[in-house]
């Protein structure tokens, strides 16, 4: 049902290359590094590091420092290429970034492993030339509630099923609206402090999907590293109050079974660390195809007991057939859900949808099994199925209003700048930090901040 793109390799490099194309590296004469770790946890932490140039223009810069502690590796990085020789660490401009003007600044990342403890490095270099800066403590444990009142989470705290609805910590039925990424292997530069303030503040999203891929580049080249980075952004949504749906992104191939073992493994170990938040979502297979319902609801029944053994209290979301269609897709319908449901609690069904192919037939679809079966609509767009071509404003609508109707939760695909239309910014918007003024939204963005920045009205009593 969707898009794979051609990859932007500019994106996300992987660790351990260390040989960089273009123009040979310029000396700056002066610098600044900020680095900040961003969120940390037991084995592992997230780090962002700006560099800002206080010299010449500089061209094919390379930043350098070290780990105080052997144990301290770099698991992943974005927004340049990263390496790691003993305990040095080598970051160099990749393409798109890697011309610094003066008084520019670069914006980068990593997610980092160490054993025993985590202390900070204390110098840093770019082209050689020793930065001044700043270096920010690692922040305590994060809190079991999320720190800001008034938040979807803080509203309404650990949410359950109840009939064939999503309901609060009041047992009263509610509704989320927000966004999913692009897959983090392609698009990890869209997704950090700036761009979730703005989710949370300016878009007021309750939700955040966290896509992760396991085939094309993703989990299944390094499970730890993808474990790792998921929940840092599952802090982060935390952080903000707002709900983290951990998408377990299987497309291709379409038979979740494939992927058992790595979904046990990969469940077992988010559900052990996240299993005292209350904002996390668990969605077990993204868009089951070509597969029967049948083969489906095994596999939900054998990766469910593996995530109520940690967490036995978070929803989950199961993939249905058809690309999540409820069989729609594949000529059949929910009945076959209906008649033979997965035999477990606390459980939601997915649906997904793109506004421009999937019509009246979809919509009726949805209308009869929403009152048999509880539906999280876990990813949708306002294109066509391949996640391109032009909106289709009044089908989206449609949509959206049905959603509403029936108070059923949403995530958008997607919040990135991806060069397709399904998504909500303008190419090049994930460079800078602005993600909510109308001229980096795209005419889907628009549509969809419009409809999910408007008021919640959770119940509370």
């Amino acid at each position: 049902m969707k898009r794979i793109l051609a990859l932007l390799a500019s994106c996300v490099t992987a660790v351990g290359l260390t040989t960089l194309a273009g123009p040979s590296a310029q000396a700056a004469s002066g610098c600044r590094v900020d680095y900040t770790i961003t969120s940390q946890w037991q084995g592992g932490f997230q780090a962002g590091v700006k560099i800002t140039n206080l010299g010449d223009p500089t061209s094919g810069w390379n930043l350098r420092f070290t780990m105080p502690d052997a144990g301290q590796k770099v698991v992943q990085g974005w927004n340049a290429t990263w390496s790691q020789s003993g305990s040095t660490v080598s970051a160099a401009g990749t393409g798109w970034n890697s011309t610094l003007p003066t008084g520019a600044s670069a914006e980068l990342g990593f997610v980092g492993s160490f054993t025993g403890s985590n202390p900070k490095p204390a110098s840093f270099t770019l082209n050689g030339v020793t930065c001044t800066g700043s270096v920010t403590d690692p922040p305590t444990d994060p809190p079991t509630d999320p720190p800001a009142t008034g938040t979807p989470v803080a509203t309404n705290g650990q949410l359950r099923v109840c009939g064939v609805n999503l309901c609060n910590q009041y047992n009263r039925p509610v509704q989320l609206r927000g966004m999913s990424t692009h897959g983090i292997q392609w698009f990890a530069k869209c997704y950090n402090g700036a761009s979730l303030d703005a989710l949370a503040e300016d878009w007021k999203s309750d939700l955040f999907r966290v896509a992760m891929y396991v085939q094309e580049q993703g989990y299944e080249t390094d499970p730890a590293g993808f474990t790792s980075r998921v929940n840092g952004l599952v802090d982060m949504a935390e952080a903000r109050g707002m709900y983290a749906v951990i998408d377990f992104h299987t497309l291709t191939p379409g038979d979740p079974n494939y992927n058992l073992d790595r979904a046990k493994t990969f469940f077992s170990s988010v559900a052990a660390r996240n299993a005292d938040k209350k904002n996390v979502i668990y969605e077990i297979a993204n868009e089951p195809n070509g597969v029967s319902w049948t083969a489906i609801k095994n596999y939900a029944e054998q990766v469910i007991p593996v995530i109520r053994a940690a967490d036995p209290d978070a929803v989950i979301i199961v993939g249905t057939r058809g690309w999540s269609s409820l069989g729609v897709s594949d000529g059949s319908n929910e009945s076959e859900v209906v008649n033979n449901p997965v035999n477990a609690t606390n459980i939601m069904y997915a649906f997904h949808f793109y506004a421009a192919s999937h019509k009246d037939n979809y919509r009726a679809a949805v209308s009869r099994a929403a009152s048999r079966l509880p539906l999280f609509v876990s990813e949708f767009g306002t294109v066509s199925a391949t996640g391109g071509g032009a909106m289709d404003r009044a089908s989206s609508i449609a949509w959206l209003d049905l959603l509403d109707q029936l108070k059923i939760s949403y995530a958008n695909w997607t919040y990135s700048d991806a060069n397709e239309g399904s998504a909500a910014f303008k190419p090049g918007t994930c460079d800078g930090s602005d993600y909510s003024s109308s001229g980096v939204l795209t005419e889907s963005g628009a549509l969809i901040k419009s409809r999910i920045s408007t008021a919640d009205n959770f119940p509370t009593g």
